[in-house]
């Protein structure tokens, strides 16, 4: 059973400088950080599952979930956990982002939105909640739906408050309850559901190994870094394809070695790219012309076969000229 993504056609980014109004420690570890507009604007709107790409002071681009209110049109919320030993990004947010000061933000983007279901199984892991848990409360009132949170201790497990007195929310920490049985979890899961799931990847695959069994349900996954399955041994070699970007009207040649992403930024480097790894969607590109092989977590197959965009920092031409809207 492949993993499922919400289709969404790539967009030009919203891009928006917001101030940055308050950073709250949320559980340990992690603190959310609340942006507005400086003068008040309301900002775009956005549904359950969406996400922010935040511009450090570094230049580092990172990807966050938004965790707020949907319905408050003046507030973008997201929560970071700090990773020691990781990229720097979330060390970064930690240390040195400032209350009061001016960040550029882009989006929201959507590749995990709720589906319509016969039912819902949400499952987070640790900050894997964020995206989880506006879903959580846009299911008030509604039925045939569980929540699953889990985390390595209640200590480091954000936003407790806000699933307090939700019988359908089971909260789990593996140094007071154990390791949660998702093959068992999933199982019972009435036909027709539809399993919503981010978290670390050994809980991933779990997950997507016990929706293997049950070809009645639909899975939908969003990964916090590049699975370390290998996507595809023996793919062909790009080097020597012609990448056309229509809009600039520049050629580049792809050369040995190279994904057509550092192609494209030797002679456009302002492109927008992130994780270079084909998992968090920034450098979503359309195709106006040419065949690619898909090598990106985040498309699904029915994307695949319809070709109309690809991620340009993994995904490699099959044709000698690929055209793109860029």
């Amino acid at each position: 059973m492949q993993p499922q993504r919400a289709t969404q056609t790539r967009v030009v980014q919203n891009q928006h400088e917001l101030t940055l109004m308050e950073i709250r420690l949320e559980a340990k570890g992690v603190v959310s950080l609340a942006f507005r507009h400086p003068e008040g604007s309301r900002l775009p709107e956005w549904q359950p599952g969406a996400h922010l790409e935040v511009v450090l002071p570094s230049g580092r681009v990172r990807h966050y979930s938004l965790c707020g209110d949907p319905s408050d049109r003046h507030v973008y919320r997201v929560a970071v956990l700090r990773v020691d030993g990781g990229r720097g990004g979330s060390a970064e947010v930690h240390d040195d982002l400032k209350v009061g000061r001016i960040y550029t933000l882009r989006g929201p983007r959507n590749h995990f939105a709720l589906m319509p279901a016969a039912a819902y199984l949400f499952i987070a892991g640790g900050i894997g909640i964020t995206p989880i848990l506006p879903m959580i409360e846009a299911m008030r009132g509604a039925e045939n739906w569980r929540a699953l949170y889990c985390g390595r201790s209640r200590s480091g497990m954000a936003f407790l408050d806000r699933l307090a007195r939700r019988p359908e929310v089971t909260v789990l920490s593996d140094d007071s309850d154990g390791r949660p049985d998702f093959a068992a979890e999933i199982s019972n899961a009435p036909r027709g559901t539809a399993v919503y799931c981010c978290g670390p990847e050994g809980m991933l695959d779990l997950v997507s190994e016990a929706c293997s069994a049950r070809p009645d349900i639909t899975l939908c996954t969003e990964r916090f870094a590049a699975s370390t399955t290998p996507s595809s041994a023996g793919a062909p070699n790009a080097a020597g394809t012609e990448v056309h970007l229509a809009r600039s009207g520049i050629t580049v040649t792809v050369g040995a070695g190279e994904s057509v992403l550092q192609a494209i930024r030797r002679a456009k480097p302002d492109v927008a790219w992130s994780c270079e790894a084909g998992f968090c969607g920034t450098c979503e590109t359309a195709i106006i012309e040419g065949d690619v092989e898909h090598l990106d977590q985040l498309h699904s197959e029915a994307e695949r076969v319809a070709n109309r965009t690809m991620m340009i920092c993994v995904s490699r031409p099959l044709s000698s000229r690929l055209v793109l809207d860029l």
